[in-house]
C-alpha cells in the first residue's frame, strides 16, 4: 500500500489539480475499503508491524497518515474497552483534545444513551470519519464517547482549519448539538487504559514515515549530484537520525509486545521518551535536508514543500518543553523510587 502511494504521489496529475484536503480524503476512504485499517492491535505480537504500516504512511502522505492512525487508534481503544469494533466500511477517529476556552459536555438521555452538546476542537477527518470516539465533560468527570457523524446536530464549523501544513487532514472545529452518543468505558477510561500510552508511540511513528519523505528529496540530490563533502556531511547526519529513531521505536514495540497491559509510568515514560527522540529527529531533519538543499525544492517542488509543511506542524502535537518537563518529573519519580527500592533492600540485607 505504501509503495503505491508513494508512486500515486509522484505521477497522478489528476491529484495534483485536486485540493489537498480532498486526495487526503480520497486515499482514506480507499484506504479502508482495502482493508489495510485493520492493523495488529498494540501488545498483539504484531506492535512493529503495525508501527512500520503507520511510519509507510507517513512517508507517502501524513495527512492521509494522521487519517489512518485515528481509525487505526479508534480500533484499538474500542477492542481495549470491551466495546464493538468498527463495521465494514466504517471510517473511526478520535477526538480528545482539551485546549482551553471550549467545552463539550455529555448529558444522560434515557436508559443508557447520552447526548453531546458543545465545540470540540481538532476533529482531524471530520467531513470523512462515519464515526468518532470523543472525549466529553460529565458531572461525573472525564469520559469518552462513540458518535456517528451523520446526525442533524453534528456541524463541522466552515473556516476553522486554516493549516497550510497538514491541511488535508481535514481538522476543524465541531459543533454537537444533541448528539446522540454512547459511553465507551467508565469515568477516565479513555486516559487509564494501557493503550493510552502504545498509542503515543504508534503516532512517533507517522512523525519518522514524515521525516523519511522528507529525507527522500536529499537522497534523491545525491543520486543526481556530483559528489560534494557538504552535502555528503549533510547526508551522512540524517542516516544517523533517521537511524537512531527506528531503533528507538523498533525497541518500543518489541516491549509493547513484551508487556502489553503495562501501564502507569513505565509506559508512560517509554512513550514520553520516544515521542521527544522522535520529535527531535524530524525538527533536525527537516533542518539538515533545508540546509543542503536550500530553497529550490521548497519553491519548485510542490511535494516536498507539501512534506515539509506537514512535519513542521504534525511534530508540534509534541508540546516540547512542556512535554519534556513532564518526561523530567516521570524521570525524576523513577530515580526516587529506585533509591526507595534499593534502601529498602538495603536495610533488609543488614
Amino acid at each position: 500500500m505504501a509503495t503505491s502511494l508513494t508512486s500515486q504521489n509522484a505521477s497522478s496529475n489528476t491529484d495534483s489539480a485536486k485540493p489537498v484536503v480532498h486526495i487526503a480524503a480520497e486515499r482514506f476512504v480507499q484506504w479502508v475499503e482495502d482493508g489495510a485499517g485493520w492493523l495488529p492491535l498494540p501488545g498483539s505480537g504484531g506492535t512493529q508491524e503495525r508501527f512500520t504500516a503507520l511510519q509507510s504512511l507517513g512517508r507517502a502522505d501524513l495527512s492521509l497518515a494522521r487519517l489512518a492512525e485515528g481509525h487505526a487508534d479508534a480500533t484499538a481503544i474500542l477492542h481495549e474497552l470491551g466495546a464493538p469494533a468498527p463495521a465494514a466500511g466504517e471510517r473511526w477517529g478520535v477526538w480528545a483534545a482539551q485546549p482551553p476556552g471550549t467545552t463539550l459536555r455529555a448529558r444522560p438521555d434515557g436508559d443508557d444513551g447520552w447526548r453531546l452538546d458543545g465545540l470540540k476542537k481538532y476533529c482531524s477527518g471530520a467531513h470523512t470519519c462515519t464515526h468518532a470516539l470523543v472525549t466529553a465533560d460529565t458531572d461525573d468527570g472525564y469520559r469518552l464517547f462513540s458518535v456517528a457523524t451523520d446526525h442533524p446536530g453534528y456541524a463541522p464549523v466552515a473556516g476553522t482549519w486554516q493549516a497550510v501544513g497538514m491541511a488535508g487532514s481535514d481538522t476543524p472545529d465541531v459543533r454537537f448539538t444533541a448528539v446522540p452518543a454512547r459511553a465507551i468505558g467508565g469515568v477516565d477510561a479513555y486516559l487509564r487504559r494501557p493503550g493510552f500510552a502504545h498509542g503515543g508511540v504508534g503516532v512517533a511513528a507517522c512523525w519518522l514515515g514524515g521525516a523519511r519523505g522528507v529525507a527522500d528529496a536529499l537522497f534523491a540530490a545525491a543520486r543526481h549530484r556530483a559528489p560534494d563533502p557538504l552535502a555528503a556531511a549533510h547526508l551522512g547526519a540524517v542516516d544517523v537520525l533517521l537511524h537512531s529513531a527506528q531503533w528507538a521505536l523498533d525497541a518500543a514495540a518489541a516491549a509493547i509486545d513484551a508487556e502489553p497491559l503495562e501501564d502507569g509510568p513505565p509506559a508512560q515514560l517509554r512513550a514520553a521518551r520516544v515521542r521527544a527522540l522522535v520529535a527531535d529527529v524530524c525538527a533536525r531533519v527537516l533542518d539538515e535536508v533545508g540546509r543542503a538543499l536550500g530553497a529550490g525544492p521548497l519553491c519548485h517542488d510542490a511535494e516536498h514543500a507539501q512534506r515539509v509543511a506537514d512535519l513542521t506542524v504534525y511534530i508540534r502535537q509534541h508540546h516540547a518543553e512542556r512535554d519534556l518537563a513532564a518526561l523530567g518529573r516521570l524521570v525524576t519519580e523513577e530515580t526516587e523510587e529506585t533509591a526507595d527500592t534499593a534502601g529498602t533492600k538495603e536495610g533488609t540485607d543488614g
